[in-house]
């Protein structure tokens, strides 16, 4: 099948190319993240503490009734704004702590999602991780038990995942999902959705896979803070529907995540 190749050849081919489009950085062995941050924790329990004590959990991906075909630019909030520069003109990452995502782990969701993808229908997944010296990293990819159709995916058995992640002492630290045959953006159900992670953890992000997309396969995003955030917080709309658009942007790039090859990874497939 024509989609099935395309995927495939979006999993074999290399990332660098793609990587410098969304301030991406590849983490090499001798390279020490050590940024100034604007909120220092004192230590990394009490951390985990806070975040897992932090109640409801996240709101997963849910699917919208009655869905007709939707373009792209309906669905579509404005583009992604740019990373935030510092003053040295590098991606700025001062207001969070850095997060580490294995080099491998988009390739194999990609290869998980394959099946539905030849179908034009969604998958989503839960990135799970820790705090280890001042650092997340992503550890585990779950993918839950979901229905999904061609704009939109929903979790079921929401309570399978939080199992998983009590038992790793893991929490949430973003979601991943495909659009099957529409561009890399994050729609207004998309950003919803992120908020209630990134409410909960700021260094939250949201990836999403577009393979294809052949000018950005992939982006890893996030609200912008304070506008995006804020903007989504005063909606009350459910479904496709436009936001109001900032000074800036609503959502972006992130400049605080690593690529990792040295981090493992598992994964949990909850279907």
């Amino acid at each position: 099948m024509a989609v099935k190749d395309s995927v495939s050849k979006v999993v074999d081919s290399t990332m660098d190319s793609i990587l410098s489009v969304f301030n991406v950085r590849w983490l090499h062995p001798t390279e020490e993240c050590d940024l100034p941050l604007k909120n220092e924790i004192e230590n990394d329990n009490s951390q985990l503490d806070n975040i897992r004590q932090t109640s409801p959990h996240p709101v997963l991906p849910q699917v919208e009734q009655e869905l007709l075909p939707i373009s792209p630019s309906v669905v579509a909030d404005p583009q992604p704004g740019p990373s935030k520069l510092s003053q040295d003109g590098m991606p700025s990452s001062r207001s969070f702590h850095d997060l580490h995502i294995p080099v491998k782990m988009m390739e194999e969701f990609l290869r998980l999602a394959q099946d539905n993808t030849a179908k034009d229908l969604e998958t989503c997944g839960v990135l799970a991780g820790s705090l280890q010296n001042r650092a997340f990293h992503v550890t585990m990819l779950i993918i839950p038990k979901q229905e999904s159709t061609s704009y939109s995916c929903q979790t079921l058995n929401e309570e399978e995942i939080f199992e998983v992640q009590d038992m790793r002492s893991l929490f949430p630290l973003g979601w991943i999902h495909t659009h099957p045959t529409q561009t890399c953006f994050m729609s207004s159900v998309d950003l919803h959705t992120h908020y209630s992670y990134q409410v909960m953890l700021p260094e939250a992000i949201a990836i999403v896979m577009a393979p294809m997309d052949t000018d950005s396969p992939y982006g890893i995003f996030h609200l912008c803070d304070p506008r995006g955030v804020a903007v989504i917080r005063k909606c009350d709309l459910r479904g496709f529907h436009p936001h109001e658009e900032p000074d800036d942007f609503i959502y972006g790039p992130c400049s605080h995540v690593h690529m990792n090859p040295d981090l493992e990874f598992d994964v949990v497939d909850l279907r």
